[in-house]
């Protein structure tokens, strides 16, 4: 195991280039841009298969809907989370804050950083004689990085609607070799109705906007050329909108001693076709169903089922549908909240499956006027 992940480190290099240099088309729109923003967080969510914008609350919806911050009981709310993925090689991390302004507003800001540390840049491996001098590999680091600055506010005169913004900052990095600065808008909405969560949520609504630089010295040209690859160039990508309906209802059992919560969402994209369970040549729709089950407030445990495809089986002859189920665990004890999720991020021969914890805290608790 230790082997086979040092050599997929050792490969990383060349499929972070083949990738940069395969998007490098100016001012198109990609399918897969900043995909780093699509993994979600928070345990209570991942364990809920990602249906999350309508029952999400507090300062975890910074992320998934930043309406449901007004659902925010506490003056301030803390959220932290880290996961790895990929044998430790790439390791993801969020931070949460969300302070209540007064009683029809709440403001927040996400910091997420999505990152391969110590990548070795094999470029220099050979040197002029055409000898392989392993004292030649440097290393670099390829970081995706966002700051989500959010603000939601009720409107007293629309009893239920609840409406909320993200403005996006967002950094990517490549070492030494390039990076790019993105901006862009969420808006997101809740509508509660006779114990009934209504949400609809539109990122990057106007299209965010990514404008790389490219800082490739001669030599590092040079031995693109060499090794038939393309030279990367400055360029500008777009990630195109996609919008999330979802609908949650909670019942309560047992003289409130259990509380039952399912959501349900669909995941509208509009940048072409996608191997999804819906799809046209424009617009593709894939579900996500999350269900949580919990005793007295305290401990909860959750299912959920996402990442619903379709896709050729071994033989490659026939499409079947394949489906990412998660599972977990979480605690609540006065202002700690501690979540666990057990999450499969592999295919279906060899699954590799992810332990993530976060953890919520409830800073100067106090009821809501």
């Amino acid at each position: 195991m230790l082997k086979k992940a040092a050599s997929t480190r050792y490969r990383t290099l060349s499929l972070i280039f083949l990738a940069f240099t395969a998007s490098q088309s100016f001012g198109q729109v990609r399918k897969y841009s900043n995909e780093f923003l699509n993994i979600g967080v928070g345990a209570r969510a991942l364990a809920m298969g990602n249906a999350n914008v309508s029952s999400a609350e507090g300062v975890i919806s910074g992320y998934w809907n930043p309406a449901g911050l007004l659902s925010q009981k506490n003056d301030i709310e803390v959220g932290l989370m880290h996961a790895e993925y990929f044998a430790g090689i790439a390791k993801y991390d969020y931070i949460g804050l969300s302070k209540r302004i007064d009683s029809n507003s709440v403001g927040g800001i996400t910091l997420l950083r999505f990152g391969v540390d110590n990548i070795p840049n094999t470029l220099d491996l050979v040197d002029a004689n055409g000898n392989v001098d392993y004292n030649r590999i440097s290393t670099f680091n390829a970081v995706d990085f966002a700051a989500l600055i959010s603000y939601a506010r009720s409107l007293p005169k629309l009893k239920g609607v609840e409406l909320g913004g993200n403005f996006k900052v967002i950094r990517r990095t490549l070492g030494q070799f390039g990076g790019a600065w993105g901006f862009g808008l969420d808006v997101g909405a809740k509508y509660n109705y006779k114990g009934w969560k209504f949400a609809a949520m539109g990122r990057d609504i106007t299209g965010t906007f990514n404008a790389w630089s490219i800082q490739l010295s001669e030599k590092d040209k040079n031995t693109f050329i060499a090794t038939g690859n393309e030279i990367p160039s400055s360029s500008l990508e777009i990630t195109a909108p996609k919008v999330i309906l979802g609908i949650a209802k909670e019942g309560k059992f047992w003289k409130d001693r259990i509380s039952v919560l399912g959501e349900i969402n669909l995941i509208n994209t509009f940048d072409g076709k996608r191997n999804t369970v819906l799809k046209t040549n424009f617009w593709s729709m894939e579900p996500a169903i999350g269900l949580e089950i919990g005793y007295k407030g305290f401990v909860y445990l959750r299912g959920g089922l996402g990442n619903i495809q379709k896709e050729l089986n071994d033989k490659g002859t026939t499409l079947v549908t394949t489906v990412q189920p998660n599972f977990g665990l979480g605690v609540k004890y006065k202002i700690i909240t501690l979540d666990y999720a057990l999450t499969d991020i592999g295919d279906r021969s060899v699954a590799l499956y992810s332990n993530i914890f976060s953890l919520k805290i409830d800073i100067n608790r106090k009821p809501m006027q």
